[in-house]
């Protein structure tokens, strides 16, 4: 059953794109967690990253080119951004089409909370 990403990439459901190419596309996240928040996927549904074969290699590689461009559009390359690839429930990821996450635009802290 395609995901809610893969009707992003079809057309079926409308997005913020900023990206998008024969690989990868790249949306503005409905529900930012920073001024900026982009989801770059690859068009190729792949659940998580325990799906990855060998064959994926070149458009994994792809998402972060990509990312590194968009962050240069968005004006965020200079002052930083931090880029995250959650895995299955535990690792807090929501939608099960792998994503990478591009945050900036602010500050970002540490990476998780001490415990």
């Amino acid at each position: 059953m395609p995901t809610i990403f893969s009707k992003i990439v079809a057309g079926e459901i409308p997005a913020d794109i900023v990206y998008q190419d024969e690989r990868v596309t790249a949306f503005k996240d409905i529900h930012p967690l920073a001024p900026v928040h982009i989801l770059i996927i690859p068009n190729k549904e792949i659940a998580t990253v325990d799906d990855v074969s060998p064959e994926d290699e070149a458009t994994l590689g792809h998402l972060f080119v990509v990312a590194k461009e968009v962050a240069r559009k968005l004006g965020i390359a200079e002052s930083g951004y931090r880029l995250i690839i959650n895995c299955k429930g535990d690792g807090g990821q929501e939608v099960f089409h792998l994503h990478l996450h591009l945050l900036g635009g602010k500050k970002l802290g540490s990476m998780l909370a001490k415990s």
